[in-house]
């Protein structure tokens, strides 16, 4: 003997068992008829009594653990084994769920496990008429000591009276009598447990007695156990399918649920047994109307309405007529109310509620003189139900496209609301959305001037309204009321509103990122970009870094535990007081069949040892970041580009390569071609700006990559590497690799000259300079690199051939000369080289011809991203001439030589300010 538990198949409960094998949740009247249940012999029957007496199930399940798992395993075997071979047929059950045989019998050793055997009635030699009486009726002993049990419960001497229905028990185990009055006892005594396990077990010992379900009934609502009230109404009903009291009850169970089908049946059947409970069939109507089953929802009250020729039920001919409306029936919804008219005379006129409803019928048929002279005429009471009746008018008009006369409604529902003491009363939420349709329908009729004032009346009402502010802000900005704009976008100035929060929302509404988005696009548009870039930075900054964790963030296929646990819960309560477990859930089919799957789930990795956590921490989820959709809505990528242009202007250059070096990872599949152009662009322009250029060196080698053999390119490339001081392993490599790839491209092989040169080898520099002149011997600057790397390389210590090697260098440098047409430049260098190797004479002349020549300033090239700019060079005059330089050494060769005073009126002449 032991209680049936909730584990798995093996743990479904006697209750449950019945239930699939009946099916009575899905139709109660083609039900086999039972004949209830007995105990095999008294000691079962005691030890059932001794579970239902414990206090809780939980020392029931661990004294007789062994012995039930045991009696499951056995009944398993044996339902396996005596089980028929079917064949693959249409009738076959769901997946997971029992055919009608197998329920029968499985309830059958469900129902032996703690006891209780069915009685079956033998289908032959049926007799007709009422049996003869019934052999629980028990002894004159029984009886004599059920009398004295009772006079004792009566006096309230329960202590007495429980020994000897436990006597009545183990004489006669089946009598459901002493099973209640145990009940009695225990709901007398406050032990609402034990009183529910007694009235169980005289239930199902006596299941045609619905007495003792309705005993059930508020005992499983007191203990708010939806379930079994639900279980005991149904076997209620199903004992006494007359009582109607029992209907309602089950019509009310049902409509909870939102079966709204199976409460119109029963509603219904109420209607039938009482034809004019008005309250009751309006109700029916209304569940047939949300099933979406209006045909029957109008023969219901058209039945009730034809059978009143006089009496006019009003509530019911105006739900009549929505349901015609909705039906889009609208001649018959205008016969029943002339029909009406026709009754109430000339004297009397219609409710208020069949006059909108005739204006609405009109309207639909393009006859709008009707609802003029219900603005004009009816004169409505401050009231509920009148102010619902001007809104249903209003929204049907709105939906018909009529905005003017939806206007008009709308406008009536601020003088129609209820006001007491001189103050409104009706609910500033509904007033509110009252004054956005008023606001939505003058901006539908273009009269925006009209909708502001609207849009305003409803932010009063509710202020944390994101879209209200939105839409007025725009309409502010289109009026040309920009500051006003602002001001409503602004969080509020005192520190205390700032600081709290709303109940509805985790943050306030000015930290919404569509109102920042909207602030901000208002201050670029004002040009005041120091509080656009404080409004918008710092919501797309983090909007970016959010998006970027929330793809590292795997989605599997595994089902969290959390997740498997909840579904669980659907299958039924546990109820660790009750001797009966595993009530058929509150839940529709799909919701139960993946709560079985959750559990055969769950059982399988139990069974493989894996641990069942909560791995709700360890698992990282996605979080919703301040501006959703920052990367798909095409707006909000212009507002994007504009932030790094401010941020790029104001000189915040690590903030906006942030932004842009985010917004390339993530919006690479988003953003169109030219946008991403645009940012690289600003990236390197960024990178030519800042103090520290490394963060932007993959943007400028970007335009190198663009234009290969682009010398501005290349010319803006080295004016960033140059300014890097370490070294800088990235762009060696994109060297070498340019060099590789494209062998004919000279500037990377003139940077590469550049940079060994920078460290001291003039072998290696000379190498590559003289590379780049095969390519272009004709080209002034390698001329001029080829001949100073050769002077570099004579002053060294292990050349032999020096004077071989300068001879060369000077033949590059006159040629250099010569493609210059001996230009000021040219002059300086070659008397610069003639220095540098000590010929103090010669470089003396060179540097008198570079004197000789004075140098026009020219422009300097622009860079790339500069090309299109107009801007004024800050440059001072004179910054192409190099006569004072010239000067300068001049003087040291005159310094050194002794010509002191020829050296002073050098400095005088070129070198003084």
């Amino acid at each position: 003997m032991s209680a049936v538990t909730e584990d798995g198949d093996r743990s479904a409960s006697a209750a449950e068992a019945g239930e699939r094998c009946r099916d009575a949740d899905e139709d109660l009247e083609e039900e086999e008829e039972e004949d209830g249940f007995e105990f095999g012999d008294a000691e079962e029957a005691m030890q059932c009594v001794e579970m239902a007496e414990r206090s809780t199930a939980a020392g029931v399940l661990r004294a007789h653990a062994q012995d039930y798992e045991a009696l499951a395993a056995r009944k398993r075997k044996a339902l396996a084994e005596e089980q028929p071979q079917r064949e693959e047929a249409s009738k076959r059950p769901r997946q997971g769920e029992l055919s009608e045989a197998e329920a029968a019998t499985m309830f059958d050793q469900l129902m032996e496990g703690f006891g209780l055997r069915r009685k079956r009635r033998s289908k032959d030699g049926k007799k007709r008429g009422r049996k003869k009486g019934t052999k629980n009726k028990g002894s004159p002993e029984v009886i004599k000591k059920l009398g004295d049990a009772t006079l004792l419960f009566a006096e309230e001497k329960f202590n007495e009276a429980i020994p000897i229905l436990h006597e009545i028990i183990r004489i006669a185990p089946n009598l459901p009598n002493s099973y209640y009055l145990l009940g009695s006892i225990y709901n007398e005594t406050g032990e609402l447990d034990k009183a529910i396990n007694f009235l169980m077990l005289a239930a199902y010992v006596s299941p045609k007695d619905a007495s003792l379900w309705k005993k059930l009934i508020p005992l499983a609502k007191k203990k708010e156990d939806a379930s079994l009230a639900r279980h005991c109404i149904l076997k209620a009903m199903r004992a006494d399918p007359e009582d109607v009291d029992l209907k309602y009850l089950c019509g009310d169970m049902y409509r909870n649920l939102h079966n709204y089908q199976k409460a119109a049946e029963i509603y219904e059947q109420i209607v039938r047994i009482y034809p004019s409970n008005i309250a009751v069939r309006k109700i029916s109507a209304q569940m047939y109307r949300e099933c979406g089953q209006i045909d029957k929802a109008i023969n219901l009250l058209e039945d009730y309405l034809n059978t009143q020729p006089t009496n006019i039920n009003w509530s019911v001919l105006d739900l009549l007529i929505s349901l015609y409306l909705r039906n889009n029936a609208l001649s018959e919804a205008l016969k029943q109310i002339e029909k009406a008219r026709l009754q109430l005379g000339s004297h009397q006129k219609l409710p208020v509620e069949l006059q909108a409803k005739e204006v609405i019928c009109h309207a639909y048929c393009g006859e709008m003189k009707h609802a003029e002279s219900f603005l004009r005429d009816v004169h409505l009471e401050p009231s509920k139900d009148n102010t619902d009746v001007i809104k249903e008018l209003a929204s049907n008009f709105e939906n018909m496209g009529q905005y003017e006369y939806a206007v008009k409604f709308y406008l009536m529902i601020e003088n129609v609301a209820n006001h007491i003491d001189g103050s409104l009363c009706a609910d500033h939420k509904e007033m509110g959305s009252s004054y956005v349709k008023v606001a939505q329908c003058y901006m539908v009729l273009g009269d925006k001037t009209n909708a502001i004032p609207y849009f305003y009346k409803a932010l009063k009402s509710t202020k944390d309204n994101i879209d209200i502010r939105l839409t007025l802000s725009s309409l502010l900005i289109d009026e040309g009321r920009t500051d006003e704009a602002v001001t409503l976008l602004s969080p509020p100035k005192s520190p205390e509103l700032q600081s709290a929060k709303t109940p509805d929302q985790n943050k306030p509404w000015w930290c919404d990122g569509k109102v920042k988005m909207q602030l901000a696009n208002i201050y670029y548009s004002k040009g005041e970009l120091e509080n656009f870039v404080d409004t918008i930075f710092h919501p797309i900054l983090e909007t970016l870094n959010i998006e970027y964790a929330n793809r590292k963030v795997r989605s599997t296929k595994k089902l969290p535990i959390t997740v498997l646990h909840e579904r669980v819960k659907v299958l039924g309560e546990q109820r660790p007081d009750s001797v009966f477990q595993g009530l058929r859930p509150i839940a529709s089919p799909m919701e139960i069949q993946k709560a079985n799957r959750a559990k055969k789930l769950m059982e399988k990795r139990a069974a493989s040892n894996e641990e069942l956590k909560s791995d709700g921490l360890e698992r990282r989820t996605k979080q919703v970041p301040p501006v959703p959709g920052l990367l798909t809505n095409v707006e909000h990528h212009q507002l994007m580009l504009n932030l790094c242009r401010t941020l790029a202007l104001l000189q915040r250059y690590w903030d906006a390569l942030q932004i842009i070096n985010r917004t390339l990872k993530l919006g690479n599949d988003a953003l169109t071609y030219d946008k991403k152009e645009e940012l690289r662009s600003l990236g390197a322009q960024i990178a030519y700006r800042a103090p520290d250029p490394r963060h932007g060196f993959k943007y400028v080698r970007y335009v190198v990559q663009q234009h290969p053999y682009s010398l501005p390119a290349w010319n803006s490339y080295y004016k960033v590497i140059s300014r890097i001081e370490d070294r800088f392993p990235h762009h060696f490599k994109y060297i070498l690799r340019t060099r590789e790839e494209k062998p004919d491209c000279m500037p990377p092989i003139i940077i590469s000259g550049h940079r060994f040169t920078a460290i001291s080898q003039h072998q290696s520099a000379a190498r590559d300079y003289l590379e780049a002149y095969k390519l272009d011997p004709e080209n002034p600057l390698i001329n001029l690199c080829v001949g100073t790397a050769l002077i570099s390389l004579a002053l060294g210590f292990r050349l032999q051939n020096k004077n071989q090697c300068i001879v060369q260098a000077f033949a590059f440098l006159y040629r250099y000369l010569r493609l210059c047409d001996n230009s000021q430049e040219a002059l300086y260098n070659i008397a610069r080289a003639y220095h540098h190797i000590g010929l103090n004479t010669l470089a003396a002349v060179y540097y008198e011809k570079a004197l000789a020549i004075e140098e026009k300033d020219h422009p300097i090239p622009k860079l790339p991203y500069e090309a299109g700019s107009y801007a004024q060079e800050d440059q001072r005059p004179g910054y192409c001439d190099v006569r004072r330089e010239a000067a300068f050494n001049l003087h040291l060769i005159y310094k050194k030589s002794g010509a002191t005073d020829l050296a002073r009126r050098i400095l005088k002449t070129y070198c003084t300010v």
